[in-house]
This record gives C-alpha cells, sequence and structure tokens, in this order.
C-alpha cells in the first residue's frame, strides 16, 4: 500500500488520473489508504491469524514437536474500492 500512494503521486506528476488512466492496486489493507483519494483498492491479509499460526509454530518448535508443514497458505480478501477501473467487456 506503502508504494502503491508513491505511484499516486507519480501518476498525478504525469496529468494522469488514477482509476480514469491507470487503475492501482495494493497490498496490506493500511488504514489511510481508504482516505486517500480515490481510495486504494488492495488485498487484506488475516494479519491476527498470521500471527496466531507463527506463535504456535514458534512454541511447537521449543517444545520439540515437529512442524506439519514449513509452509500455510491463509485466503486473503480483495477490498474494492476506487482506485482500479471497471473490467472492459
Amino acid at each position: 500500500d506503502q508504494m502503491a500512494l508513491g505511484v499516486y503521486e507519480a501518476i498525478r506528476r504525469r496529468g494522469l488520473r488514477v482509476a480514469d488512466d491507470i487503475s492501482v492496486v495494493g497490498f496490506d489493507d493500511l488504514p489511510e489508504v481508504r482516505w486517500c483519494s480515490p481510495p486504494l483498492t488492495t488485498v487484506r491479509q488475516p494479519l491476527a491469524e498470521m500471527g496466531l499460526l507463527a506463535a504456535r509454530t514458534v512454541l511447537r518448535l521449543a517444545q520439540g514437536e515437529k512442524v506439519e508443514s514449513p509452509r500455510l497458505e491463509l485466503a486473503t480478501e480483495l477490498v474494492v474500492r476506487d482506485s482500479a477501473a471497471a473490467p472492459r467487456s
């Protein structure tokens, strides 16, 4: 999301408009991106679940247990706001 906000500025400096000329999508869903203009479309990660699973993994490793898998995949959510144009048909 922070990089996407930098992209907003680069787009404006070139005389273009976010969503009208170029779609921008971020990643993280930082609180401030819903207040930028236009509000940023972004991907939200399940941060609380990620932290919980990381803590459980560390505790298991500290107790000498094996970890089922070195990789876990968690669902993300696309938060659609106004920075991405509608798909063209």
